[in-house]
């Protein structure tokens, strides 16, 4: 049944590409899947190197992908579901379109609440968290039911399996009592990018132990930084995985400390503090996976995956597309771009089965940080006119207000000087409309094959 499971994938992502519907990265799985249930399992066990996973709220598509690059740059094939498809249908996808290869190795982005079902069928040599935020609350309900969904899962996990933790998210870092194998901690050590108060939006108030309101010494951004819970001791440890400086300069320059004592630099082209959280989280990886630094470093150094910072020349514009989709990522975008001005802006705004239904989130981001820094802002996606009345409250008069995708680029690229950078951020759905419109103009693949 297995090899029936995958000429039937291979042959619907054929017909899907080759007919222009997508780009057959949930599909195919899904009908392999129905044909042989146990697919995943069967499949990840020829993986000859293991896997790691790669879940969180935010930065597990961008960790995800310099795993990978770390990977390859060891000389490593990898299998991975690169476009970001990260229920079992798009890791099973990854695995039938990948040709077995004895020596390779699997790097796959999961779903919060996937997690799981992707531990039990693949037995994965470590698990990265990234963090942990409200998001699609009309999915996932408010965060404390994913951590008793992430306890239930590192609990599951073998003794030989690393668990790779963010030491500056509370909710995060208190999977480690439940860990039965190796734990490994990142997270920032430098105080310049530091703020002394937590954001209105953050989501980790409370200890997760005792419930007390917890205390910062640091605050990064949300609710990550340096916390300590007065009543119980509960506090952060200090990481294995530093980064004891980090620079911005066109990208990012982090010194980072390793549990060996070593200080090495990664530089990126990836901008942002949230940034830097991922870089760590790949380095740690990579550390727990036993790869030669020397040769995985040059795949972190590597970009993001597609709508992650990515650039596309369009036009005589560049237009540069970032993916927001809740309060804590859309507010840290917005702190990187209000560093710029005057800025060229389109916000997206969807409420499609994948990007969450209740969109009253927006209420909770800052974009009062934008005043006095837009020369011209476009209101987009499904939602556009929420999205236009919560501009109105941030004394921010969008100059467009326009639903469909294509028809908003064209106003925001005549809107933009020639030369100039248009800054384009969306939420997932609308993501995946407004890349494929931009692509297509700027004569780029498709998001599938890149």
């Amino acid at each position: 049944m297995e090899r029936v499971a995958v000429a039937a994938a291979r042959t619907v992502a054929l017909l899907l590409r080759g007919l222009g519907l997508g780009g057959g990265t949930a599909f195919p799985g899904l009908v392999a899947l129905s044909i042989c249930p146990k697919l995943v399992e069967r499949r990840g066990r020829r993986l000859g190197l293991g896997c790691a996973l790669v879940t969180g709220t935010n930065g597990k598509s961008t960790t995800a992908r310099l795993l990978s690059g770390a990977v390859a740059a060891c000389g490593l094939p990898v299998v991975a579901n690169r476009a970001g498809s990260n229920l079992m249908r798009g890791v099973a996808t990854a695995l039938a379109l990948s040709p077995h290869v004895p020596r390779s190795m699997g790097v796959f982005e999961v779903d919060e609440a996937t997690l799981p079902e992707a531990i039990a069928a693949l037995s994965p040599r470590a698990v990265v968290f990234t963090n942990l935020f409200r998001d699609q609350l009309d999915r996932y309900g408010e965060v404390d039911r994913v951590v008793a969904i992430w306890q239930q899962a590192v609990s599951s996990l073998t003794p030989d399996a690393t668990i790779v933790l963010n030491a500056d998210d509370p909710l995060v870092a208190s999977l480690a009592p439940y860990a039965r194998g190796p734990v490994l901690l990142y997270g920032l050590e430098d105080a310049g990018p530091a703020r002394s108060s937590l954001e209105h939006a953050a989501d980790a108030r409370l200890c997760p132990r005792c419930g007390h309101d917890l205390e910062y010494e640091r605050v990064y951004y949300a609710h990550l930084g340096w916390w300590r819970c007065p009543t119980c001791g509960l506090a952060r440890r200090h990481p294995q995985v530093a980064a004891t400086r980090v620079a911005q300069d066109g990208g990012l320059v982090l010194k980072m400390s390793l549990p060996d004592g070593r200080c090495e630099e990664v530089i990126t082209p990836l901008q942002g503090l949230y940034s830097a959280y991922n870089v760590l989280a790949a380095t740690a990886a990579t550390l727990a996976l036993g790869l030669p630094w020397h040769e995985a470093r040059r795949g972190l150094a590597s970009h993001g995956p597609f709508g992650r910072q990515e650039e596309i020349a369009v036009r005589g514009r560049r237009v540069r597309v970032v993916l927001a989709k809740n309060p804590a990522g859309l507010n840290q975008v917005l702190r990187t771009l209000a560093d710029a001005s005057p800025l060229y802006l389109a916000i997206f705004l969807n409420d499609r089965l994948a990007d969450g239904r209740d969109v009253s989130w927006i209420w909770d981001v800052d974009f009062e940080l934008l005043q006095g820094r837009v020369a011209y802002l476009l209101a987009g996606g499904d939602r556009a006119y929420d999205l236009a009345l919560r501009l109105k409250y941030a004394s921010l008069q969008p100059q467009d207000v326009e639903r469909r995708p294509k028809p908003a680029l064209e106003r925001a690229l005549a809107a933009t000087p020639q030369g100039g950078i248009l800054h384009v951020v969306p939420t997932y759905t609308a993501l995946l409309e407004v890349r494929e419109i931009l692509a297509r103009w700027a004569g780029r693949p498709h998001f599938w094959e890149g």
